[in-house]
């Protein structure tokens, strides 16, 4: 599994009511609550987003409230990978939950830029930055959060494995 795509940068504590603003979650539709996402720190970020671009950031992504609308409006947009510092607990649990692939590694997480192309192999964890030639190690994915991701999230993962 690998993800390629230019790179959206924000900083640290990037909380899930930046994600996605609460005055936006009366309506359930995925599209919709995506042309919200990131825009009370990057108003623009719904126009520059392509599918499969990657999302850096600093420590601690995704803190704030447990609303896994978060991580849903993140892959909606077109995001195929979060790289971070680090990141709250329940994001982390919430994102791998619906399919979206994340990636603790504190030095991709400091040194990629926004801008920078970046190519990620989830088996191996090696992370590219294409631009700048250099090359990040974070953890790879155990074979569970492997199945989970590709399957497009634990409800799938689950259903595909009671259908054997």
């Amino acid at each position: 599994m690998e993800a390629r795509g230019k790179v959206h940068r924000y900083g640290d504590n990037v909380d899930t009511d930046v994600i996605i603003p609460a005055r936006y979650l009366n309506t359930t539709d995925h599209k919709e609550l995506a042309a919200h996402c990131m825009e009370d720190i990057d108003i623009n970020f719904v126009k520059n987003v392509k599918q499969g671009d990657i999302m850096v950031a600093g420590s601690n992504f995704g803190c704030g409230s447990s609303r896994e609308h978060a991580p849903i409006v993140i892959k909606e947009s077109g995001i195929s990978c979060v790289i971070a510092k680090s990141f709250a607990r329940i994001f982390y649990r919430n994102a791998i939950n619906i399919g979206l692939p994340i990636l603790e590694c504190e030095a991709a997480g400091e040194k990629i830029a926004a801008g920078d192309d970046v190519e990620v192999n989830f088996d191996t964890g090696v992370i590219k930055d294409i631009t700048k030639s250099e090359t990040f190690q974070a953890v790879a994915f155990p074979d569970f959060i492997k199945k989970i991701i590709s399957s497009g999230g634990l409800l799938n993962s689950i259903k595909a494995g009671t259908d054997k």
